[in-house]
């Protein structure tokens, strides 16, 4: 499937990685319009600046909750991009239930507006926390990811087809560790919750890169996952800040040691590939049709505390050195 001329949707448009998204889709893809659904005017006022309508993008003031609204925005939209939610585990901890309503109850609302409007594509942007959930916000994206793989079940073959992406941390996203380091090196400090942690990182093109790719790859009902490297926060604050003090302050409520993007539970219904895996659903629903690909070994997992595919301190630097880049243009 090419996006060539379509009318895409991006619920939570005007964050990170709905800007990189439409950044990508309008040099490369030529779709015929961007529609950029979120909450927050400001935001969007900010965007437009940068992604007039001139360029083909549209911007809708609207929540995920309000089923109406989304409806509306939906007429006529060929793909949705699901990446609007509540993230910041704190935050999600503190006010459960507004979670729920926009993680959960939110995607619902998403799904069934895609599969009335006959979306031909629907694709939700999950997270290494939704795997074996420690948190609210990672229970809440696993819920998410239930309820758009199950929802394949309402549409039949030649419905809606809804899939999900699946990926660990974006490096220099918002709230991410390395913002955060960057401005505490200022103080000549860098708290660290544990030195043993390990976090998978992909970079925000990437990530869009991926899901653009999973979309054209898409039979409905798939979880993808990228192969992508994992570094130790340890390395990753000492190439930042060399000569700042390292503090170790403990973990925090909600967080893991290691993260994981594919449990030994979802090996046997998963297939790998190249730079991916893609996990096949275990529905009535489902009739594989995935070529290629090889089965995994028992008991198989995808850890970021695997050692093989850590990332050196030599490629944290060239890592860093892109982000910085990009962002002070």
């Amino acid at each position: 499937m090419s996006l060539v001329n379509k009318t895409i949707l991006i619920t939570g448009g005007t964050g990170s990685f709905g800007k990189k998204f439409v950044e990508i889709a309008l040099r490369y893809h030529k779709p015929k319009v961007i529609r950029i659904y979120s909450r927050d005017e400001l935001k969007q006022s900010e965007m437009a600046k940068e992604f007039p309508r001139s360029r083909g993008v549209r911007y809708f003031i609207g929540d995920v909750r309000d089923k109406e609204r989304l409806n509306r925005a939906m007429k006529g939209v060929d793909i949705v991009i699901h990446a609007a939610a509540l993230k910041q585990v704190p935050s999600c901890e503190y006010n459960p239930l507004e979670t729920i309503k926009t993680n959960i109850i939110g995607t619902a609302n998403v799904i069934e507006a895609a599969i009335d409007n006959d979306v031909e594509r629907a694709i939700f942007v999950s997270t290494d926390k939704a795997v074996n959930p420690v948190n609210l916000y990672g229970a809440t994206k696993l819920c998410a990811e239930r309820l758009f793989i199950q929802g394949n079940s309402y549409v039949g073959e030649k419905g809606t087809k809804l899939s999900c992406t699946r990926y660990g941390n974006v490096l220099g996203s918002r709230g991410s560790v390395v913002p955060i380091f960057l401005e505490q090196k200022k103080q000549g400090v860098i708290t660290i919750t544990d030195k043993e942690m390990t976090r998978f990182w992909i970079t925000l093109e990437e990530g869009v890169n991926f899901v653009i790719d999973c979309l054209k790859r898409m039979k409905g009902g798939e979880i993808f996952i990228p192969k992508v490297p994992s570094m130790k926060i340890v390395d990753l604050a000492e190439v930042i800040a060399p000569q700042a003090k390292k503090k170790i302050i403990g973990i925090r409520p909600g967080e893991k040691i290691n993260e994981i993007l594919l449990t030994d539970e979802e090996a046997p219904h998963t297939k790998e590939f190249k730079d991916y895996f893609v996990i096949e659903p275990q529905y009535p629903f489902w009739k594989s049709n995935i070529r290629g690909g090889k089965k995994l070994s028992k008991n198989f997992k995808y850890t970021s505390d695997n050692k093989k595919q850590w990332l050196a301190k030599k490629d944290i630097k060239k890592l860093l050195k892109s982000y910085l880049t990009a962002t002070t243009g």
